[in-house]
């Protein structure tokens, strides 16, 4: 799928792009000019189509990481007399939390296991038990650990309950289905650079536009103000600031193959095949998973570390990135672990060569106990 001497990303985000989103940068374009403006105007469309949005939704670009985008959803469709709930069972919900307490929002941090899912009963609770809450603010999926939090129940229960939805759909957008018919929010927010298989430097969200037109004047910033950016780009189709045209240009080409691939479903069931690979050859090694099969989702894994006093993460990532592949570090903190990731324009041929890089590895390191010393515990 993809060629070339860079090493694969076995990270969340940026991730391996294929030749032809790279080439997509290769031209120069003019923020102003109408042609760049098309491109913006068909990945809006093309965007809210994903999530089967209609004309109920818009989409609003940001410039910068999908934490940016983030931010400007809290900040922007959050009331700032409002209180948000974040299920929090990772490092990607302890980050809502932080934001939240930097734009002055007040926030219910609800603890969860980090290797449990939350689900529509924890938040159905957390409302009952404090009807001042009026946002709930929810990763999709938590890639601190890997598991896949039940969007679905605890969107049912926002709309019973009649309270706004915040979806981080960071690294589940356009692989893990989300539709608004079965999955109502007010705003989710998501990036060019993870399951889309753009490149990094461009958020978006989103959102309701009866939600976000209710809410000019809002935002605690300028530059991150949704309202703002939604009216300028309606009326004049371009950015209110420089845009970034590379970003946009990739991953207007990442989308054409996201389409040509068959959407959302072709690319979970390719995702879906890249874990089930990995995870059926790294456990051959001996590897153990730090998820239940029933809530790991298919774009991140967390393994135990080596129980083996060989084994430093340093050298196991120096040795096995010289064999072509960039591994991620673990997010946990009670137990030593590190990541591997299943998205990207890679497929199962390749992480059958990353398993056996990683059993070259463990060779090169004298590596013979691969198994953890301790069982499974959560965080």
């Amino acid at each position: 799928m993809i060629r070339g001497n860079d090493p694969i990303l076995l990270t969340p985000g940026p991730l391996t792009t294929s030749l032809r989103t790279k080439q997509a940068m290769l031209n120069d374009w003019g923020s102003w000019d109408a042609a760049f403006n098309a491109i913006t105007a068909s990945l809006r469309r093309d965007l809210v189509d994903i999530v089967g949005g209609g004309d109920e939704y818009t989409c609003v670009p940001l410039q910068g990481s999908g934490t940016f985008s983030v931010e400007a959803a809290i900040g922007t469709v959050v009331p700032r007399d409002g209180k948000v709930l974040v299920p929090n069972n990772g490092a990607y919900c302890a980050r809502i939390v932080k934001i939240c307490r930097y734009l002055g929002r007040a926030v219910v941090d609800l603890p969860v296991p980090e290797d449990q899912p939350a689900t529509g009963a924890i938040v159905e609770a957390a409302l009952a038990a404090d009807p001042g809450i009026t946002h709930v603010a929810q990763v999709h999926c938590e890639t601190g650990a890997g598991v896949l939090n039940e969007l679905s129940s605890i969107a049912q229960v926002c709309a019973r309950r009649g309270k706004g939805l915040i979806v981080d759909a960071m690294s589940s957008f356009a692989a893990i289905p989300i539709d608004v018919a079965t999955v109502p929010f007010d705003a989710l927010v998501a990036a060019s650079g993870k399951c889309l298989e753009g490149v990094p430097g461009m958020g978006f969200v989103i959102v309701r536009k009866a939600v976000l037109e209710a809410r000019a004047g809002n935002a605690h910033s300028l530059a991150m103000d949704l309202h703002d950016q939604y009216v300028y780009m309606e009326k004049t189709t371009q950015w209110r600031y420089t845009p970034p045209t590379h970003v946009v240009a990739a991953l207007r080409t990442a989308v054409d193959q996201f389409k040509e691939e068959g959407g959302q479903p072709a690319r979970l069931a390719r995702y879906a095949r890249n874990c089930e690979t990995l995870v059926g050859g790294m456990a051959e090694l001996g590897f153990r998973t730090f998820l239940s099969p029933a809530v790991q989702a298919p774009i991140i894994v967390t393994f135990h570390a080596p129980a083996d006093p060989a084994y430093q993460f340093k050298s196991f990532y120096e040795r096995t990135r010289e064999r072509g592949y960039i591994l991620y570090p673990g997010k946990l903190t009670q137990v030593e672990t590190f990541r591997v990731g299943c998205i990207g324009a890679i497929d199962a041929n390749e992480m059958r060569n990353v398993v056996s890089a990683v059993a070259q590895t463990l060779h090169d390191m004298g590596i013979r106990q691969v198994a953890p010393a301790s069982p499974r515990k959560a965080a």
